[in-house]
């Protein structure tokens, strides 16, 4: 019996119990929120994972996405990064490698953490057609049927499965007439091509109840691919990326019936004044099922900032209603990750999302700390409350004041303590 059917029967579990201490609210909350699809905890029979809570009312969580290119196959840097990722405080990791040994790269990520972990099948399977056949749209229905499988049986938390590809939404691609940033999910890319080629529809949506079947026997989560994101911010919440949605909110209800919990997951590139939008819509239309989004980037002009530029986007996306951001590195749209980009995209996601948090949770307590602190100077409490205290302290020793009280920023004309000398702000 998977956690679905244990909510909708009342019945509270270890993970639930969990998830509600680390969120502060009752297991009843948690319970509730899981029978109703607007919450879920990726969990796996076959790996033990510390349980996260992902959705509606819950603190916005973030993932962090690792694995390997065709240029660069390197498990110990994979495993390096995944490590990095849980101690910069990532929620999440998902392993999208797409050169080597698939199995032994997912193997022994999984085994380096204890984060839920998620990963893609139709990466696997399409390569692999390619190394088999010479040609991924020579990918049968039953190769992908099979990754996905055995991904579930490596202790796989959850999965992005393109469900929401239709040849409709192709139809929509293409009457459109044409795209600013042209398609830059690989995943989506994959499947439209195997799709044109083949002349099929996608068997992840022509055979969806046989997909939920696999998913519910492993109890994997799944997180409904958005393959027709936009890759640039001209291409926004057009007319194919709003096809694809509409198809993945109609077999999210269906995955709900079949016991498999859901994540949506929402657009890549999308300026500031569309976030809002696109954010209640898929909230709406989804009956506010977890909204993962990817980014979402709000300019496509700082590459090499592309973090940053997320972390913007991120902080809106979550104060509107977002559940859950998949990070951005410094690296994006420029080369594979390392271990620091890792590091740095976790770290402004985490704050990207606590921003968000404190309008759509008004969670605002630990800023409330943070401020006394500073105005008491009280340094040790400052390391104590910050989101990264090693490197906030190594910067303060790095340039170490003669007045232990202050920062070398003001250093004998500080407000603080000009003040603090004089009135007392205590409140």
């Amino acid at each position: 019996m998977g956690i679905m059917e244990d909510a909708i029967a009342g019945r509270i579990t270890e993970e639930m119990k969990i998830v509600a201490g680390d969120e502060g609210k009752s297991s009843e909350f948690i319970c509730r929120g899981i029978a109703s699809g607007r919450i879920v905890i990726p969990l796996s029979p076959y790996r033990q994972t510390r349980p996260v809570g992902i959705g509606k009312g819950l603190r916005t969580k973030v993932n962090a996405s690792i694995g390997t290119s065709s240029d660069i196959v390197d498990i110990e840097m994979e495993v390096a990064k995944a490590k990095a990722a849980k101690e910069a405080g990532a929620d999440t990791l998902m392993e999208l490698s797409t050169g080597g040994d698939f199995n032994e790269i997912r193997r022994q990520v999984i085994a380096a953490t204890d984060l839920s972990v998620g990963s893609v099948p139709l990466y696997q399977a399409f390569i692999e057609a390619i190394r088999k056949h010479g040609a991924g749209v020579d990918m049968t229905e039953d190769d992908l049927f099979r990754a996905t499988e055995e991904q579930a049986k490596l202790g796989t938390n959850f999965m992005a499965i393109h469900t929401g590809i239709n040849s409709i939404c192709v139809q929509r691609l293409r009457g459109q007439g044409g795209r600013f940033g042209g398609v830059c999910s690989r995943g989506g890319a994959f499947m439209i091509g195997w799709m044109i080629h083949n002349q099929k529809e996608n068997p992840l949506y022509s055979r969806f109840d046989y997909l939920l079947e696999i998913l519910k026997e492993h109890e994997v989560t799944l997180s409904m691919g958005n393959g027709l994101r936009a890759g640039a911010v001209h291409d926004s919440t057009d007319r194919a990326q709003m096809q694809e949605l509409i198809i993945n909110a109609e077999l999210a209800d269906r995955a709900q019936a079949a016991g498999v919990q859901t994540i949506v997951e929402g657009p890549g590139h999308i300026p500031i004044d569309e976030i809002e939008a696109n954010v209640k819509v898929m909230k709406r239309v989804t009956n506010e099922r977890p909204f993962y989004m990817l980014g979402p980037l709000v300019t496509d002009m700082a590459p090499g900032y592309d973090h940053i530029v997320a972390a913007i986007g991120a902080s809106l996306s979550s104060a509107y209603g977002a559940d859950f951001i998949c990070y951005v590195t410094p690296a994006e749209h420029l080369a594979l990750p390392n271990v620091e980009d890792v590091q740095q995209g976790v770290m402004t996601s985490r704050i990207a999302a606590h921003i968000g948090d404190m309008i759509k949770l008004g969670a605002r307590e630990q800023d409330l700390e943070m401020g006394r602190a500073r105005r008491d100077m009280q340094w040790d409490r400052q390391f104590q409350l910050a989101m990264d205290p090693d490197t906030a302290m190594r910067i303060r020793d790095e340039r170490a004041p003669s007045d232990r009280r202050v920062c070398t920023m003001c250093g004998d004309y500080c407000a603080l303590k000009i003040i603090k000398e004089n009135i007392d702000m205590a409140r």
